[in-house]
């Protein structure tokens, strides 16, 4: 790894950087992803200034390649519900196991004021950094989703 870039909404990413990393994102999450025009509408969430909650993103680059991006979401709240919310972060599978995953998480929890919350599945590996971090698993998540 190369390189170590945060990108906010006031650095006006444009479309192509946002379709870079939903790529990568797509690529890597793998059976713990979303589909790409989700994934859009998060990096749109997070990198548009016009919006008053907003978030950033944190990318892994060696020789100009994404090799590992996490995109955090804040909620606009705090207290009742976390100020922040880590929607997705993934790893090159080439590049695991190299500590860059941490090193991303690592300037993301000094980036987000206040508190961050993550969904993770039970069997995703990336659990065990997540608990190693600090993270806990407070409550059950439970969804109502309409269609």
């Amino acid at each position: 790894m190369n390189t170590l870039e945060t990108l906010s909404a006031i650095d006006n990413a444009t479309f192509l950087q946002k379709n870079e990393i939903a790529d990568f994102l797509v690529e890597h999450l793998g059976k713990f992803g979303d589909p790409k025009a989700d994934i859009m509408k998060c990096l749109d969430y997070a990198l548009d200034s016009g919006l008053q909650a907003g978030g950033f993103v944190v990318l892994a680059k060696e020789n100009a390649k994404i090799v590992g991006a996490l995109v955090m979401n804040k909620t606009g709240m705090s207290g009742y519900i976390p100020e922040n919310i880590l929607v997705y972060i993934a790893v090159d599978a080439s590049q695991r196991g190299k500590g860059i995953g941490g090193k991303i998480m690592d300037i993301a929890i000094k980036m987000a004021n206040g508190a961050v919350a993550l969904h993770v599945e039970a069997d995703n590996p990336a659990r065990k950094l997540y608990e190693r971090l600090g993270f806990t698993n407070k409550y059950l998540e439970m969804r109502l989703n309409r269609k």
